[in-house]
């Protein structure tokens, strides 16, 4: 868990988080900084397997992902040609604690949801990472700053705005929330309840 967890946080670092552009909070004056992204895919059930409770479905580009499915009966309202979307969220936070406000170290925290008995069948799930690591040095010349995890990795990132490196020192921790979350629902609308 640790190692994925942190690889994900340090590819976050290097991709979204790798211009460390820190902005004052309005609430306290706490450099933060943080940037997201939400992803709409369509694409349409591939297979139904009510024996081993799964899903597959076949994206645009003919990927195919297979879910399982936790409640079975969702599985009748489903058919193979149905068309699905999804939404895939991805988010990085960052925030700049001082040494006594923070310990180093990682937290995971993961969710799911269905829909309910007769909506439309629906689900998300997602997970949190935040990871807290050490600024170990920063390089004014080269623009730069390299903080350690708590698992002795470190990664060397590029200021956007040099003029924030005079707000950080070494010892200084980060604080990133690493943010990821899939939405997949049937793209129809559900079946209209019989009339009285």
């Amino acid at each position: 868990m640790k190692t994925k967890g942190l690889a994900a946080i340090m590819c976050a670092i290097s991709l979204a988080a790798g211009t460390l552009a820190w902005a004052a909070d309005p609430s306290g004056g706490k450099p933060a900084m943080g940037g997201a992204r939400v992803v709409t895919l369509r694409g349409t059930v591939e297979a139904v397997n009510k024996e081993q409770k799964t899903v597959t479905l076949k994206g645009p580009k003919g990927g195919t992902l297979t879910l399982n499915v936790k409640d079975p009966q969702k599985l009748d309202a489903i058919a193979v040609g149905d068309p699905v979307v999804a939404k895939y969220y991805e988010s990085v936070a960052i925030e700049l604690r001082k040494p006594g406000q923070a310990t180093p170290g990682v937290t995971k925290q993961e969710g799911m949801a269905t829909s309910k008995p007769g909506e439309t069948p629906a689900g998300v799930v997602g997970e949190q990472i935040t990871v807290t690591a050490t600024v170990t040095a920063i390089d004014t010349k080269a623009q730069t700053v390299t903080i350690t995890g708590p698992d002795g990795k470190a990664e060397t990132v590029k200021a956007r705005d040099p003029k924030n490196l005079a707000r950080i020192k070494v010892g200084d921790l980060v604080e990133i929330t690493y943010t990821r979350a899939l939405a997949i629902a049937l793209d129809k609308a559900p079946a209209a309840a019989p009339k009285k």
